[in-house]
């Protein structure tokens, strides 16, 4: 599936998280202006667990850092996120991620 044919909200993110995979994840994240990496996709896939398996969770910086600081190569820090994902890492991941937009404030 291409991402021009999947249906998106006014914000552009998907409508169904379950039309995503890694290719329509590269298509949103070279919209977004982020090269996807490893770590990124890590971040990634986190973000997917969390929301499907644990009841639409989306976790901010700090629960980030916490649940992926085992899996991580060095130090792990909310820095490193906002490298990978400069506009924030809960929305910006978030939205790269297939997941719905998050409504926590902030910016973007």
């Amino acid at each position: 599936m291409v991402l021009a044919d999947l249906e998106r909200d006014d914000h552009g993110y998907l409508k169904d998280l379950n039309e995503w995979n890694e290719n329509v994840a590269r298509e949103l994240a070279e919209e977004e202006g982020v090269n996807l990496t490893d770590d990124g996709f890590k971040l990634i896939n986190f973000l997917r667990g969390e929301y499907i398996n644990n009841n639409a969770n989306q976790p901010n910086e700090r629960n980030m850092v916490k649940g992926l600081k085992d899996d991580w190569e060095g130090n792990l820090s909310t820095k490193e996120l906002y490298a990978l994902f400069p506009k924030g890492p809960a929305k910006q991941a978030g939205k790269i991620a297939g997941l719905p937009e998050t409504k926590r404030k902030g910016g973007y």
